[in-house]
């Protein structure tokens, strides 16, 4: 079943589930308890960490972390896991943030939109390139159904002081590809 956000991140083919880490988990598991899909694809925008990806650029993970602002200034510590990657069925948690791999596509989320660049930067040192408010939450909710789950994002905007408003100007475009992109690969 194909989950987005939704308010300005709607799409017909797919069940809105709310903004943010808590609106989406209650409401991812409200659907998996009613709708019982056999898998979980979300699709949504994201913010990249380095401008050396181009913007409006579609791609699919399966990897997010939960990093705070605060863990990166080392003011915060967490007892939780946070980085999940689900591979098919198979959920793989990494229990310290010191152990990510080295890969693209992972996806930080976390309440907040990040707008400093220097703590850009420190993203990219861990290994993670994008931000998108939901999907850690979509990972742990489908590792908690043992769901496969899969992320497809377009990058609309880059980390830096003024990216709300380069995710506006990109926002309608980048919601024209994900559809496309979403409507070639499931023939929709």
């Amino acid at each position: 079943m194909i989950y987005c956000a939704g308010k300005i991140e709607s799409f017909s083919f797919a069940k809105s589930i709310g903004v943010g880490l808590i609106e989406s988990t209650i409401n991812l598991t409200r659907s998996i308890l009613y709708d019982k899909p056999e898998e979980i694809i979300f699709i949504g925008t994201c913010g990249a960490y380095t401008d050396s990806i181009p913007l409006l650029e579609v791609f699919e993970t399966q990897s997010a972390a939960n990093i705070e602002l605060s863990f990166l200034q080392r003011k915060s510590y967490t007892p939780l896991d946070n980085f999940l990657t689900n591979v098919s069925c198979e959920t793989i948690i990494k229990d310290s943030i010191d152990i990510l791999p080295r890969q693209q596509n992972i996806v930080n989320s976390s309440n907040y939109i990040t707008t400093d660049s220097t703590f850009a930067k420190q993203f990219l040192n861990l290994g993670i390139t994008y931000e998108n408010m939901e999907f850690f939450s979509i990972l742990q909710v489908a590792k908690a159904f043992k769901l496969p789950a899969l992320g497809i994002f377009c990058v609309t905007n880059y980390i830096h002081p003024n990216a709300q408003k380069q995710f506006l100007a990109n926002h309608k475009m980048a919601m024209e590809k994900l559809k496309s992109y979403i409507y070639a690969k499931q023939k929709i």
